[in-house]
């Protein structure tokens, strides 16, 4: 593979950052890193997709001879294959044999396994064993009974036929519909596959989301823990169904023509050893980092060790599995900041650039980062990877070629923070809307990122939905469509015009986390002992938005509006947002994108009439305001009205203005032309 050195002497759009000029021979020596990494591993003549396929050797798979069976656990000094087919006894027939490198093999007959039954490995080390779930179980389910997690052997005769093999992502920014299965049905329980594709899908489509982000899809032993403390890496949870019902769920949203991304946690792994991956071989070091480094004290987790090989063909092979298993469209890469610093970005505020490139960076994580990039991208150009990182680093989502990471966006986790720091700690009238501007575009000329107000991490136990945020008891209260209320017609106003501010600036995509768009009124707690075990927080109340008597249908029917002005008029997909104008003062916000002009009026008591608006000469469009009567509103502004700019000559220069009419808490879309 050839060198960044050969590629690009100097970084491109990196070494337009005056700040970056003076670690440039750092940034250029990651690339170097992996690129020499990359070529070990692929073995001179080989690519790094070939390498990636661990998944193809190790695990339990049928052939035509019957079965073969094979796992990487160098510290063993035996290994048997139990389960049902052996009454949960060591059998010398499923005895496995060290074959070379640590590797275990074990073949048998066609009628030594059946589809559906359940098995463990029974590991053997020096001063002890242990029963443990092989490393690459694809199925492992949990006894309803008993609790106990174990691999199932799944072999059916007729495996799924996707309709839509060879889909590929519209390359168009991605509008995210952030979910997680379980919770996404109504009633008390545990959703599934099935439901979501049934009853969640539609809504989704008709929202006009472009792109899904699954949360919790990786096998867990926790059901609380939102998915992130994995045991089983290439398992699809089986809470939710079958393999194949993930498959139909992905192949239904294909049809629509929404891509499918999932929540990857490479950041670290759970500690369990009978259900994960923790003293699997009877030492933490296999593919943990030993000692005080291998543990995650915040998460109560284990760290991955990126410099060993054979870590990274375990977690390069995984990114390569879910897209050719599952047909997943990319990756929402969680907790970058961890993998990325010995302090895992715990305490530390990241003011200067040495930050960056300290001796507390990772570089074998940014190693494996640039890896997993550069492999995901050569499977599948049209994948889309975001980078969950709040540190900030450089070059995290720029190419190869110029010296970066090669991840395709970052969330703009700052932003959510912006607006509830508003909301909680700021008056209305104190709102400064050069700050809010600034809040907005805030981010890296070198990079894309993902806009958002709010994802699960706001919402869960703990914190609050913007809108609980905004209406608190009211929201429980006073949501019937004939009940005014001061403290609801605030709220709801805020709510339509965050949103539309955010996803208008929005550099380069845009998320919403599911229900929020009609202003789910409630957080995210999933059963646990100190709730009783209950499911009340983890469904979405979907009744709420459907039922025409209350506020919320305003609220997502505003959503749907203002995504569908975006996308239908390709805003998004053109140069940002370009700035006007703001009054502190008036609270008035203004900018342009792509010939639509947004203006803001965040006052909470004037509204101004006539009120003069400086802009490029021409006639301009009502197309869309947060006051409309079908968004809950007032009314207040006429619909369709068109304004033609009238001229001032000041000092000899012609000035161009139109005059519009903007209420107190409006956010208001002009067309021009």
């Amino acid at each position: 593979m050839e060198s960044i050195l050969i590629k690009s002497v100097v970084p491109l759009r990196l070494a337009d950052d005056p700040y970056l000029v003076p670690f440039l021979d750092e940034i250029r020596d990651r690339r170097v890193r992996a690129d020499e990494v990359a070529s070990t591993l692929a073995g001179g003549d080989g690519s790094l997709s070939e390498f990636a396929s661990a998944h193809e050797y190790f695990g339990l798979h049928k052939i035509d001879a019957g079965w073969v069976f094979r796992e990487w656990a160098p510290n063993a000094e035996a290994i048997t294959l139990i389960g049902e087919f052996s009454h949960w006894q060591e059998s010398s027939e499923f005895s496995l044999s060290r074959i070379d490198n640590g590797v275990w093999e074990l073949f048998l007959s066609e009628d030594a396994l059946q589809h559906g039954q359940l098995y463990k490995l029974k590991m053997h080390w020096g001063g002890g064993s242990g029963e443990r779930i092989p490393v690459y179980a694809r199925r492992v389910v949990q006894d309803v009974n008993t609790k106990i997690f174990n691999a199932q052997v799944w072999n059916l005769q007729n495996p799924y036929l996707w309709k839509n093999e060879l889909y590929r992502r519209a390359a168009v920014p991605p509008l995210i519909y952030e979910a997680h299965i379980g919770m996404a049905q109504e009633h008390g329980g545990v959703g599934t596959y099935d439901e979501f594709r049934l009853h969640v899908l539609p809504r989704i489509i008709d929202a006009g989301y472009n792109t899904i982000q699954l949360m919790a899809i990786q096998e867990h032993p926790y059901y609380g823990s939102f998915g992130y403390h994995v045991a089983n890496f290439f398992a699809a949870s089986s809470r939710y169904g079958t393999p194949e019902e993930l498959k139909a769920l992905v192949d239904a949203a294909h049809s629509a023509g929404i891509a499918v991304i999932m929540d990857m946690i490479h950041s670290h792994s759970v500690k369990n050893e009978l259900e994960g991956m923790g003293f699997f071989d009877g030492t933490r070091y296999q593919y943990f980092h030993d000692g005080g480094r291998g543990e995650h004290t915040a998460w109560d987790s284990l760290c991955f060790d990126y410099g060993k090989h054979q870590v990274l063909h375990f977690l390069l092979s995984n990114c390569k599995f879910w897209l050719d298993e599952y047909h997943f469209d990319g990756y929402r890469f969680d907790g970058i900041t961890s993998m990325l610093y010995h302090h895992h970005g715990l305490g530390n505020a990241f003011g200067d650039y040495a930050d960056y490139f300290s001796d507390a960076v990772d570089e074998d994580a940014v190693t494996y980062l640039t890896l997993a990039n550069d492999l995901i991208h050569s499977l599948r150009p049209d994948a889309i990877t975001v980078a969950e990182d709040v540190s900030g680093m450089p070059g995290l989502v720029a190419a190869d070629d110029d010296g970066g990471c090669g991840f395709n966006y970052r969330l703009a986790m700052g932003m959510p923070d912006y607006w509830f720091h508003l909301l909680k700690e700021v008056q209305d009238e104190y709102w400064d809307m050069g700050q809010m501007w600034h809040a907005l575009t805030d981010h890296r000329q070198d990079e894309k990122v993902i806009s958002y107000v709010e994802c699960h991490d706001q919402a869960i136990v703990g914190g609050k939905t913007m809108i609980s945020e905004l209406l608190d008891a009211a929201i429980y209260t006073e949501m019937r469509f004939d009940n005014p209320n001061d403290v609801v017609a605030r709220g709801m106003a805020l709510h339509k015009m965050i949103r539309l501010a955010t996803l208008a600036a929005a550099g380069h995509g845009y998320l919403n986390f599911i229900g929020n768009e009609f202003g789910h009124p409630e957080w995210v707690d999933f059963p646990r002992e100190g709730n009783g075990w209950s499911h009340h927080y983890a469904r979405r109340q979907w009744h709420l938005r459907d039922d025409q008597e209350l506020k919320y249908h305003y609220l997502a029917d505003f959503d749907k509006a203002m995504l569908a002005l975006m996308a239908d008029n390709k805003i998004m997909e053109t140069k940002l947002a370009r700035y006007l104008w703001h009054h502190n003062e008036d609270k008035m916000l203004f900018f342009e994108r792509a010939g639509f002009f947004f203006f803001f009026n965040f006052n909470p008591v004037a509204s101004f009439a006539d009120y003069p608006v400086e802009i490029l000469p021409g006639r301009y469009q009502h197309v869309l305001d947060s006051d409309e009567y079908r968004f809950g509103g007032m009314g207040r502004i006429e619909l369709g009205q068109e304004f033609t700019t009238y001229s001032v000559v000041e000092n000899r220069v012609k000035h161009d203005y139109i005059k519009i009419y903007l209420p107190s808490r409006i956010a208001m879309v002009l067309r021009r032309g």
